[in-house]
């Protein structure tokens, strides 16, 4: 008695993504890179204004216990035209906040091509690479992409002198027994 050989094809590896759109360009970013999704409007009392010339991309931060978290502007970001942006993603792993116009939907990616040799500059930091969904050519972010550590490094101290001048100008509370 023969037995004939099974040959199983190796299972398609997927990736869950959220499609978002950024001055009407569509991206694609993992969904387990995103901690939380927010409205613009529920953190606009928790934010603060920061003002670091050498980071445009970035106006805002969030104090989430003792980090700073900085929001990137996607659109200045990947030098698109500015739009009114929606929604912010809380980046897991990072300190990273990204203001969007919105999310498309969420899809599964099966395949993430390798970056051509085209993409020869920063936009090799930006992107994981490319996907095709509904033949469309989809980039894929990496998350770890939207802030240099110089960046970081310049707004960490803008972000220090900020925080001090509001200690500073904060009122003294004092305590009677």
């Amino acid at each position: 008695m023969r037995f004939e050989s099974v040959h199983k094809t190796p299972a398609v590896r997927t990736e869950q993504i959220i499609l978002f759109r950024s001055s009407n360009q569509v991206f694609a970013i993992s969904s387990a890179s995103v901690q939380e999704v927010r409205s613009v409007d529920s953190l606009a009392g928790a934010s603060m204004e920061i003002d670091e010339a050498s980071v445009p991309k970035v106006r805002h931060l969030l104090k989430r216990g003792e980090r700073s978290v900085y929001v990137v502007n996607a659109a200045l970001h990947f030098g698109l035209r500015p739009s009114p942006a929606a929604l912010i993603f809380l980046l897991r792993k990072t300190r990273v906040g990204l203001l969007i116009d919105g999310i498309e939907k969420m899809t599964t990616m099966t395949r993430l091509q390798a970056l051509s040799p085209a993409f020869c500059h920063e936009e090799r930091v930006w992107y994981r690479g490319l996907t095709v969904l509904d033949q469309n050519v989809i980039p894929v972010v990496n998350p770890q992409g939207f802030l240099t550590e110089q960046e970081l490094l310049q707004l960490d101290a803008a972000a220090g002198a900020l925080l001090e001048a509001q200690a500073a100008s904060a009122p003294e509370v004092e305590l009677t027994p």
